[in-house]
């Protein structure tokens, strides 16, 4: 079992593309099966995510509650500099309201679900991000309808419910979570729990292929129904991961940031909570239903980036030597 677990560790970039292919393909072969996928989602991202978190020690992320710098640069990238962004990337579908209220939603909104697992896989400090995704899932609450006030004035913001993001925070982080502590105090203590965590270490590759199958799966028939009018946001995202980087690489210098602190600054700056403001586009009145469509969209794209991201970030952010790789 080892050998196996060692061989898709060693090969999992092309198996997490293989995924996004197989997921694709299947979506559009089997457009029915969308429902299903999309139910499925969550509790996938929630099985995903608790053996992330069974991977890191959770005193660690009491000890990154104080690293003030790294929290407070993973804010004002996300909540200053990132509106910035996107206000001027929204101004070219400013015309299209729906296509406006789409990208708003997502791209203003960071994600605190499997940008830690991609973190991680690039050797960025997940505990940080970690310990940081409670501000970042508050903040978006109280931010979002501010922000959609002023870039889309105040109709946007009436539509929009927040409940989706308290059920998503509860299913997706904080049970996944509270399983994994109490995973980890049985393991101090029983062969049980340390089986689970040794379980769980392994599957992480397996689980991610699933989620991006399932991601993909669940909204590719949807957004190719709709192509044409939604290739006018495939630029806007495009640039979006291209910007991003250089942000979170400029910001995690100025403020002295070590290499993996550094490295989860440019993922929390680039990914977006997609999964979790869809529910939100999905309840939009129905002269708005292509915004669900733009927000689907930039799934698609953000996971081929990720993939991308994970080769692509140790090479921007090289190891110096100095930077404890494992935080």
């Amino acid at each position: 079992m080892q050998r196996l677990v060692n061989w898709w560790d060693r090969h999992q970039v092309a198996l997490y593309v293989a995924a996004i292919f197989f997921g694709g393909v299947f979506g559009i072969l089997a457009p029915a099966a969308a429902p299903v996928l999309t139910a499925a989602t969550n509790p996938v991202l929630a099985v995903l995510l608790f053996a992330t978190f069974l991977g890191v020690p959770l005193i660690e992320v009491g000890r990154s509650f104080r690293d003030l710098r790294f929290l407070g640069t993973v804010l004002v990238v996300n909540f200053v500099i990132v509106p910035l962004v996107v206000w001027g990337l929204s101004r070219f579908v400013a015309n299209d309201r729906g296509l406006l209220i789409g990208v708003l939603l997502v791209l203003l909104t960071p994600c605190v679900d499997y940008v830690i697992v991609f973190t991680g896989l690039a050797g960025g400090a997940k505990a940080r991000l970690l310990a940081a995704t409670p501000l970042l899932m508050l903040l978006q609450i109280l931010l979002l309808p501010a922000y959609l006030w002023l870039f889309a004035g105040g109709e946007a913001v009436a539509h929009i419910a927040l409940e989706p993001f308290i059920e998503a925070f509860l299913v997706i982080i904080v049970i996944p979570l509270v399983a994994a502590a109490i995973v980890q105090a049985v393991a101090r203590r029983h062969r049980s729990g340390r089986a689970i965590e040794h379980v769980m270490a392994g599957a992480m590759v397996p689980l991610m292929m699933l989620t991006l199958a399932v991601v993909i799966g669940s909204q590719i028939a949807a957004v190719g129904s709709e192509a044409l009018t939604l290739l006018r946001v495939v630029p806007l995202y495009v640039a979006f991961l291209v910007v991003m980087p250089v942000v979170g690489l400029a910001a995690g210098r100025l403020t002295g940031l070590e290499v993996p602190e550094t490295r989860a600054v440019i993922f929390s700056s680039a990914t977006r909570n997609s999964l979790v403001v869809l529910p939100l586009a999905l309840a939009l009145p129905a002269e708005l239903a292509i915004a669900p469509l733009a927000v689907v969209t930039q799934t698609l794209i953000e996971l081929v980036g990720m993939i991308v991201f994970v080769r692509l970030v140790p090479r921007l952010v090289p190891n110096n030597g100095s930077a404890n790789m494992s935080r």
